[in-house]
């Protein structure tokens, strides 16, 4: 008699089941597991609270344990696409035309009253709010200091931002700010996962360039670029630019000299459902933080507090994996980004503090029938939806001989120390659509030591100032597509893939110098099988 979920047959559930278990001997297996659960206890000691992490998948039975080890151990055969491989983003990929819009369309597995709901929090995502008060009832609480009036507006059709250029304001890339702690006080906070770092005295954690009638904006990010020529093994010469920061027209007095400046570009909007329900064991299992097998790699994981429950758990959302879960991030966006409160974060007044009191005096739009939030309840779990169930678009060209080239190319090069191919997705998830996927999105969500040329020199959690969490790839060819530029990395310094990169040190070292001394044939085709993602 069949179970009563069968996955294989039904396209709109998860594809696992179908695919085929590759024999492995019972050996393999168990060793397998013993190594992933030393290694995923190794990783929790060093975050700090062991008990706090799972440290095995407690969804899965020990059949259904074997088949996922071996559908997402790394491929050895390069000769031809992987099953499933087409649909990088399990069975929600978008088969849509590979558009302007293709990072904006739903999971193609949700239910018709959930498409509904994606619409709706679309629509949501895209609203313009406007300052208080205003007749506009339910749109106003602007500010009084934000970036943008929209998330769309920074998530510019819901893919990546890019850092300013010439007289053009920065709509889709931020400065940070931030301090390490200073005294015994502030240590123990971070310890204890009570802070991720501590924000400028007066400016606050986040460089707001503008602000509602009556008030001024605290200043405008300047980036000065240059250019660094390096030479290839072949002898080709690449030009890099490197970006230094500044902020113009302070408006509220000088920065605290502690403060550092950490720009951040708005990352793609695809896939981040999916990425919520990898299991924590699965991440853990690929961290390594004292390089036990000397590859040179130490992945370790970012442990926060979930600002909704309290609880110590596992980052993985941001540029240093500083965030549990999305709607979190869509909170932090909205007060840090737009200055709307919401439950999650109740600061009516955004990024104000408390040495800007004419900010503090602004009036806020909280509408008491609604809710004591500017965004209630209804608002957040529309935009969390949406924001949960934006499809990745299904690959292109996989199966070219270029493209599979440049696919052993990555393997070979060592990329996949850091961008790990494959997850399957925890099968008890709040959403049908996402539970049980084989998904494709090419990051381990742990931080890297990323070498000093793309250090930032600011501390989040336990993320040091030359660590960032390796960004999933899936859909990076089509970042041209969606937003008529291609910028790279966390400040769009990269023009190119390429550039991209050079631009890794660290622990990205090795296989940095790889592609640099690698034939120009080979790092083509590893290119063209980055643009197929």
């Amino acid at each position: 008699m069949r179970r009563s979920v069968d996955f294989s047959r039904r396209a709109r559930r998860a594809a696992v089941d179908a695919l085929p278990l590759r024999k492995t001997p019972r050996y393999r297996i168990g060793r397998e597991a013993s190594l992933l659960l030393a290694i995923m206890l190794s990783a929790s000691a060093l975050a700090g609270e062991p008990a706090a992490l799972p440290t095995s998948r407690t969804d899965l039975t020990p059949k259904d344990q074997a088949r996922v080890l071996a559908v997402t151990r790394p491929t050895t055969d390069f000769t031809r696409p992987e099953p499933f491989e087409l649909m990088q983003g399990g069975a929600g990929t978008s088969r849509k035309d590979a558009s302007r819009d293709a990072f904006s369309q739903s999971s193609a597995n949700i239910t018709f009253e959930e498409e509904g709901t994606f619409k709706l929090g679309n629509a949501l995502f895209r609203k313009n709010w406007v300052s208080s008060p205003s007749s506009t009832q339910a749109s106003d609480g602007l500010g009084p200091l934000f970036n943008e009036r929209a998330c769309q507006n920074c998530h510019l059709k819901d893919g990546r931002g890019r850092p300013p250029e010439g007289d053009v304001r920065s709509t889709s890339m931020f400065l940070r700010l931030a301090r390490d702690a200073g005294s015994a006080e502030e240590r123990a906070a971070l310890a204890d996962h009570k802070l991720l770092n501590f924000p400028d005295p007066i400016y606050g954690a986040q460089l707001q360039d503008l602000a509602v009638p009556g008030l001024k904006g605290e200043g405008r990010m300047r980036v000065d670029y240059q250019e660094q020529k390096v030479t290839l093994g072949d002898g080709a010469v690449v030009s890099l630019r490197k970006p230094s920061y500044t902020i113009e027209n302070l408006g509220y007095g000088p920065l605290d000299p502690r403060t550092t400046l950490s720009p951040r570009l708005t990352p793609p909007m695809i896939g981040l459902g999916l990425i919520e329900q990898i299991a924590p064991a699965d991440i853990l299992s690929h961290a390594d933080p004292d390089d036990r097998n000397s590859d040179g790699i130490s992945g370790r994981p970012n442990i926060v507090r979930d600002e909704l429950s309290a609880a110590v758990t596992l980052g993985r959302f941001g540029w240093k994996a500083q965030t549990a879960l999305i709607r979190q991030q869509t909170a932090d966006a909205f007060a840090g980004d737009i200055g709307i409160s919401t439950p999650e974060m109740p600061k009516h007044w955004g990024d104000c503090t408390e040495a800007q009191k004419d900010c503090l005096v602004m009036p806020d739009g909280v509408q008491q029938r609604l809710g004591t939030a500017e965004a209630p309840p209804p608002v957040m779990d529309l935009v969390t939806f949406y924001s949960q169930n934006l499809a990745v678009p299904a690959r292109r060209n996989l199966d070219e001989p270029v493209v599979l080239a440049g696919k052993k190319q990555f393997s070979e090069m060592g990329c996949i120390a850091c961008h790990t191919p494959k997850f399957v997705t925890m099968r008890g998830t709040p959403y049908k659509a996402q539970a049980f996927q084989l998904i494709w999105p090419y990051s381990d969500f742990l931080l890297h030591d990323m070498g000093e040329g793309l250090a930032d020199g600011q501390r989040v959690g336990e993320a040091s100032g030359s660590e960032w969490r390796t960004p999933p790839l899936w859909g990076i060819g089509l970042t041209a597509t969606v937003n008529g530029n291609a910028f790279y990395l966390h400040d769009g310094r990269a023009r190119t893939l390429a550039e991209a990169i050079l631009w890794h040190g660290g622990e990205g070292r090795k296989a940095r110098d790889r592609f640099a001394g690698a034939a120009a044939a080979d790092r083509e085709a590893l290119i063209k099988f980055l643009e197929s993602l």
